[in-house]
């Protein structure tokens, strides 16, 4: 999982995806095999009509085959691709069209539910396009009538891919060249949200109907032992909740299972669809209306309104037999309810710090007592 964001005093730097590198790359490439031209950068145009201009790392050919490589900056997103070398190696063919393989790195779609077929280099639509139309362009003015054959790289990409959802997504022996407008905003985290939509259309695609979408990985670890789930039930939501809850309103599931710890679950709960520190706050206000619901006095309320964290909050209900952790998985559960559709079937969970489960809420008992789960095997 990513780590939290920290806070910025100045304005935050945009990046570039892995695929406006993979086509700037190409266009190295190609002009060393067309032009016999070695560029050091080169000019690319994003699919919304912007020009960049991206540094060449490399650029060598060798007979009919060229090579180009350039480090990918993502700017101040947590992208873990950032300081990436990614590479094309480039290939004439007599045979127009572009065909795409996978490089070093790259890795291989395995399962059903992506935009790209089962046996396909995970080289997504958008960037295949932009490498395609970029070839389609240069050979016109070279006057070359045949075609490319496009492999495309990332150093070290089999080791970073572990830490993404990709091996979970079905992608196997490396990273996905991303990207649909070729801009990485800072904090988007454009390449996390779409790694959601496509963990829940593959697990959708697989037959898998129950999903648990969780913060972290001791959610994550109590959420699968709890149910048993497979890995393909597994969407690492992180902070953003609203993008799971808003996603299955266009692709729904029989079941799903939000999973956090407390503080994140209090942060749903108090309608904040972006978890992150750097756009909600633990609101300690909220967290005693909550309390006082589950009938705290004013002493318990004043400890609650000044404490330092909300585990702290949670302690101090727990002395004094409050379920606050149960009330704010249903006040959680409410909420959530207004957006996830009807048909799915809805619970929150929160743990404590040793990923432990303190309370859950479902839609058997929203408004009611929390869910009991007591003297469950959980795993810890």
């Amino acid at each position: 999982m990513w780590p939290e964001s920290k806070e910025h005093q100045q304005p935050l730097r945009t990046g570039l995806t892995t695929g406006a590198c993979a086509t700037a790359c190409t266009v190295a490439a190609a002009q060393a095999l067309l032009h016999d031209r070695h560029p050091t950068s080169v000019s690319i145009t994003l699919p919304k009509g912007k020009t960049v201009e991206l540094t060449m790392e490399l650029c060598t050919r060798n007979g009919q085959v060229a090579k180009a490589s350039t480090i990918k900056d993502a700017g101040d997103d947590p992208d873990a691709t950032h300081g990436a070398t990614v590479f094309v190696e480039l290939m004439l063919t007599k045979k127009p069209g572009v065909t795409f393989f996978a490089g070093k790195g790259v890795g291989i779609v395995t399962k059903a539910g992506l935009s790209l077929e089962i046996g396909e280099p995970a080289i997504n639509p958008v960037p295949r396009q932009m490498m395609s139309e970029h070839l389609t362009d240069i050979a016109t003015h070279a006057g070359h009538q045949g075609g490319f054959e496009v492999t495309v790289g990332i150093e070290n990409g089999e080791a970073i891919a572990l830490k993404t959802m990709n091996p979970r997504l079905g992608i196997i022996g490396g990273l996905s060249v991303l990207g649909t407008t070729g801009i990485v905003r800072p904090f988007s985290c454009a390449a996390w949200i779409a790694s959601i939509y496509q963990g829940i259309d593959v697990a959708r695609a697989n037959g898998v109907m129950h999903l648990a979408a969780t913060t972290g990985s001791s959610s994550e670890q109590a959420i699968q032992q709890h149910y048993d789930l497979t890995d393909t039930a597994l969407i690492e939501m992180g902070d953003f909740a609203g993008s799971v809850l808003k996603y299955l309103r266009k692709a729904p599931v029989e079941k799903l299972s939000v999973c956090g710890g407390f503080g994140k679950i209090s942060k749903l709960a108090d309608g904040h669809l972006d978890l992150n520190s750097r756009v909600s706050a633990i609101n300690f206000e909220h967290i005693a209306q909550v309390a006082r619901d589950q009938g705290a006095d004013d002493e318990l309320l004043n400890k609650i309104l000044v404490a330092n964290t909300s585990i702290e909050a949670l302690q101090l209900c727990s002395k004094a037999n409050l379920d606050l952790a149960g009330g704010m998985c249903q006040a959680a559960h409410r909420y959530a309810r207004g957006i996830v559709p009807e048909t799915v079937a809805l619970e929150v969970w929160a743990i404590d710090r040793t990923g432990a489960f303190v309370g859950c809420a479902t839609d058997e008992t929203p408004t009611g007592k929390p869910c009991s789960f007591a003297n469950k095997s959980m795993g810890h």
